[in-house]
């Protein structure tokens, strides 16, 4: 095991909304019961007042951090973030990570079955929005005897939650962290998941989102869309000093149209390598509520949506991110200054794109550490 590791850590599933008392969603259809996987680390203090909720993007679970079995290639996604002494301390504060509704890693989703149906919902799950994710959060920290959250911060999707959180909860939450994120979906990270979606819908194992029974998965389509995404997760800068425009396992061009490019096996890669751990129809479901979040929406403004948080924020960017630019956090910083909210701002200079949250490690783990310490003291969190 790593030094500063969690260590083994297991998945822990609960069931929420049990009728009669299912979730409303924003669609205005119900669903329930919930099933809800997620994970924690460290221990929560005996008030329960250092807890921090972990939120994570597209394509995430709910293991951010540490191995599930000594087996483990890989540890959890936001590992070398979460831990003793990293910048979310597990020696000092409680984290829960959750996946999403509609995720395909454990919580309820379109690949989960039907009880009323016993067979798997494909299309008939209702769509879900990152509001609608929140509010089944929200049942889950009650679950867990959480009324209060220390910080509540995620990169990307998992910002965009954060920001939810903050509106939508506001005496629950003390502080936040957003994360190469933005308060709307732009029009083309709209348009980037639109062709997403048409790539795993024109593959004819689609079927409709009823492929389930058929054991044999859309998963061209699947690996095109991730194909598409990952390139708007990177920069032109590492890209270039990645692969540049070096053969792969050639000498000189072929004239035929076999994977020649690094860049093309690579993404290939990618691709295929996301087909083995996620379902088609949750992509689309997740990349729809990615694309409906607006938080300006209904109050006209982004400060005027703002106008009730109370959380202190620290609002991350990174300078290559062309998927969330800095401007856009920027948006979010200027409207809750607006507002008077304790907010602090960090661009961080990276070639690594939109995928730095996840890779400029040093540097947020200073920044997040030196926030979460300062909000420890503010608020008396022993």
């Amino acid at each position: 095991m790593q030094p500063r590791s969690v260590g083994i850590v297991k998945t822990e599933y609960v069931e929420l909304f049990q009728p009669p008392n299912e979730l409303r969603l924003d669609s205005g259809e119900k669903i329930g019961p919930i099933t809800v996987a997620y994970e924690t680390y460290g221990t929560l203090n005996a008030d329960r007042s250092n807890a921090i909720l972990l939120c994570h993007a597209l394509s995430g679970d709910a293991h951010a951090a540490g191995r599930n079995n000594e087996e483990d290639a890989k540890p959890g996604w936001w590992d070398d973030m979460v831990g003793p002494g990293k910048g979310f301390d597990t020696s000092k504060y409680f984290c829960i990570c959750a996946n999403v509704i509609g995720g395909c890693m454990g919580s309820t989703g379109p690949s989960s079955t039907n009880l009323r149906t016993g067979r798997p919902y494909g299309l008939s799950f209702p769509v879900v929005t990152i509001a609608d994710m929140v509010r089944v959060q929200r049942e889950l920290m009650r679950h867990l005897g959480i009324e209060r959250l220390m910080c509540v911060s995620g990169g990307s999707m998992g910002g965009m939650q954060a920001l939810q959180w903050t509106v939508d909860y506001p005496e629950m939450v003390l502080s936040a962290i957003p994360i190469a994120s933005a308060a709307q979906q732009s029009s083309q990270g709209i348009a980037f998941d639109v062709v997403g979606r048409r790539a795993i819908m024109s593959d004819p194992k689609w079927r409709g989102g009823n492929y389930y029974a058929f054991g044999d998965p859309p998963l061209d389509g699947l690996a095109l869309a991730r194909m598409v995404a990952h390139i708007t997760y990177l920069s032109e800068v590492s890209m270039r000093r990645k692969f540049g425009r070096r053969l792969q396992d050639r000498e000189r061009y072929g004239y035929d149209f076999a994977t020649e490019f690094q860049v093309e096996s690579y993404l290939y890669y990618q691709g295929d390598k996301f087909t083995q751990r996620f379902d088609a129809n949750t992509y689309l479901y997740i990349t729809k509520a990615i694309d409906y979040f607006d938080l300006a929406a209904s109050k006209g403004s982004l400060a005027e949506a703002l106008r009730e948080v109370t959380a202190k924020f620290l609002v991350i960017a990174f300078t290559s991110d062309w998927l969330y630019l800095p401007a856009q956090s920027r948006e979010i910083v200027s409207a809750l200054k607006v507002n008077n909210v304790d907010v602090s701002y960090c661009e961080i200079e990276s070639d690594y794109g939109h995928d730095a949250f996840l890779l400029e490690v040093e540097e947020q783990e200073r920044l997040i550490g030196n926030f979460l310490s300062g909000v420890a003291r503010e608020h008396g969190i022993a």
